[in-house]
């Protein structure tokens, strides 16, 4: 009985993966299920988007939180902004995690709207010969995640956290510069940045890592979203993220 159910299932999926005649059509039922497919994928992607929205007014709330603390009086500490950007990295690879969700159901209905609305809309026709239908079978039968972790990261930093991040640096910056008084020689700007036993040249020098690392992901992921792009045309699964 169990080899029978699995004999049911490959028979299935090799349906499904072309190794039946290929179809030339849809009837009116499949085009209407095809359609709710369309709406539940949106939906999807959609409560997904606003999780994300979600994610970023955390990060906004906290270093307008932030910025409270350190400029409420000339005395207070600077501390606050760097230590922030501890929970802006919290946030920044949740939000990254989610994306890669929201990508799916987001990659899967414009798909859609592409292969399937489009040309029926602009010819009447659905052009099965070109097997759009199969590459979305495909995911649904083996659904994975469309981008890998860092281009999601790239891309939630390029659409809002490159200026969450350059908020934080020139406020960070600007509150050594000006509090209590204003810097005057190069020494004392190094000396405000101490924190305890930890050198402010030290506190400087990891705040460049931190947002020169972020920079070059947002860099390197936007090169990558070229790159795919261009290559966009390739009938596969990667195509549709």
């Amino acid at each position: 009985m169990p080899s029978s159910r699995h004999d049911t299932k490959q028979e299935e999926e090799n349906a499904i993966s072309g190794s039946s005649p290929e179809r030339k059509t849809l009837n009116a039922a499949e085009i209407g299920a095809v359609a709710h497919l369309y709406r539940g994928e949106v939906y999807r992607s959609t409560i997904w988007r606003t999780r994300l929205d979600t994610t970023t007014n955390w990060a906004v709330v906290t270093l307008g939180v932030a910025l409270s603390i350190a400029f409420s009086s000339p005395d207070a500490s600077p501390l606050p902004l760097v230590l922030v950007g501890v929970l802006i990295f919290l946030f920044l690879m949740q939000e990254a995690r989610r994306y890669r969700y929201f990508n799916v159901w987001r990659a899967r209905s414009r798909w859609l709207e592409t292969h399937f609305y489009a040309p029926l809309l602009y010819d009447g026709d659905l052009h099965m010969e070109e097997n759009w239908q199969q590459v979305l079978a495909q995911d649904y039968l083996r659904p994975r995640y469309h981008i890998g972790l860092l281009v999601a990261v790239g891309r939630r930093i390029r659409r809002n956290y490159l200026w969450i991040l350059l908020i934080q640096t020139l406020a960070y910056m600007g509150k050594l510069a000006v509090h209590p008084t204003s810097v005057q020689s190069f020494e004392q700007f190094m000396d405000r940045a101490n924190i305890g036993p930890i050198p402010g040249e030290l506190i400087i020098l990891l705040g460049a890592v931190y947002v020169t690392s972020w920079s070059a992901i947002a860099i390197w992921s936007y090169r990558t979203d070229r790159a795919r792009a261009r290559l966009s045309g390739k009938t596969s699964s990667e195509s549709m993220g």
